[in-house]
């Protein structure tokens, strides 16, 4: 229903009677019971949302501090094998070219030492079928299985 539309007097005497009715106690008591309970209704949603906010915080703020302490832990490890005599031995010998009591190097000509090397195999070219991706791979060689095709030799 539209206001403008409707006579004067229509609206007057609309409003009137609305007038009247909040005279009623009844009336006025279901109106005022129902602003109320919008009220706490909307007190209850925003402190629900406030907790909800706040737990979201605690929670951010608890991982940060476990992710705090373990990294604190791991320096402190860190600490002690940098304070042990295995790691001030290692680098003695790395930094320095210090040795054990009693220890003695041995020289050995390079054509020795490269006479019980093994030869590195070749690297093979990149082929078109291992630029894909795995997954793709490996539906192929399942597609290949049930069809019982021979996969490609190259």
């Amino acid at each position: 229903m539209n206001i403008k539309n409707l006579p004067i007097e229509t609206v007057t005497s609309k409003v009137t009677s609305f007038a009247q009715r909040l005279t009623d106690v009844g009336f006025l008591g279901q109106v005022l019971f129902v602003i109320l309970v919008l009220l706490l209704s909307w007190s209850g949603i925003k402190t629900i949302q406030t907790n909800y906010g706040l737990q979201k915080q605690i929670t951010t703020l608890n991982q940060k501090n476990s992710l705090q302490q373990m990294e604190n832990e791991n320096l402190k490890l860190k600490n002690d094998y940098y304070n042990s005599r295995q790691y001030l031995e290692l680098a003695a010998r790395q930094n320095f070219g210090l040795a054990m009591a009693g220890e003695k190097q041995v020289i050995v000509p390079e054509s020795v030492a490269l006479s019980y090397t093994v030869e590195q195999p070749e690297e093979k070219p990149i082929k078109a079928d291992d630029k894909k991706p795995a997954y793709q791979r490996n539906f192929e060689a399942w597609v290949n299985f049930f069809l019982h095709r021979q996969p490609r030799q190259e």
